[in-house]
């Protein structure tokens, strides 16, 4: 199930990858035939990248808290929980092998 979600989101940024690109694509060929200028080109790709980024951001932000959702239906453990146990563990065999 967590890679089927994995994938889903894997695909959903590929396309805004290639769709990011495609508009790079689009706004330097305007360039080129002079129907805008090299400034204002220029700045519609700043402003694309800044956008780009601020999108791509929330779209983290929003699958990792999606996929902390699922593990903790999944009732999976995580690595953090997973250290923890480990070091009580650890802390355990030492109390006991100082009372033996």
């Amino acid at each position: 199930m967590f890679n089927l979600i994995k994938k889903a989101m894997f695909t959903g940024i590929g396309l805004a990858l290639k769709t990011k690109d495609e508009v790079k694509d689009l706004a330097e060929e305007l360039v080129k035939k002079g129907e805008v200028s090299e400034k204002e080109g220029k700045k519609f790709l700043d402003e694309l990248q800044e956008r780009y980024d601020d999108a791509q951001n929330k779209l983290e932000q929003r699958v990792e808290s999606i996929v902390k959702k699922l593990i903790k239906k999944a009732d999976l453990v995580t690595t953090d929980e997973l250290k923890g146990l480990k070091k009580e563990i650890i802390e355990l065999k030492k109390a006991v092998s100082e009372k033996a």
